[in-house]
């Protein structure tokens, strides 16, 4: 059984700083692109950075670039994303994603993109 489990979501102050994993398990991603998403109180979800299976070449939304960082660890299977900077509207659950088309060397920002999907964790940042 495929599972993505995210971690490291919290509640944290404007201005500070988490540390998001999600560690894969059942099979490995270390030749597939992985993601990460978030969705925030009644508003759908949205892209928020990706990585290739090689960690290459990363992409992140535009409002995101300068504070977010995606690495991966193939290794460990795992995918992490280094939030700085935090403000309130970055409060939403982040769901992590992966898998694709093997060895592609694009970034996906859609989501029908990804086979694979955790459950989730929650980031509260407050004002």
């Amino acid at each position: 059984q495929v599972q993505l489990v995210e971690s490291g979501g919290g509640l944290v102050q404007a201005g500070g700083s988490l540390r998001l994993s999600c560690a894969a398990s059942g099979r490995t991603f270390s030749s597939e692109p992985m993601g990460w998403f978030r969705q925030a109180p009644g508003k759908e979800r949205e892209f928020v950075a990706a990585i290739t299976w090689t960690g290459g070449i990363t992409d992140y939304s535009g409002s995101m670039k300068d504070r977010f960082i995606i690495s991966r660890d193939n290794a460990k299977n795992t995918v992490y994303l280094q939030m700085n900077s935090l403000k309130p509207e970055d409060t939403a659950v982040y769901y992590c994603a992966a898998g694709g088309r093997w060895r592609d060397y694009r970034v996906y920002r859609r989501e029908h993109e990804y086979n694979y999907w955790g459950q989730g964790t929650q980031v509260t940042v407050s004002s």
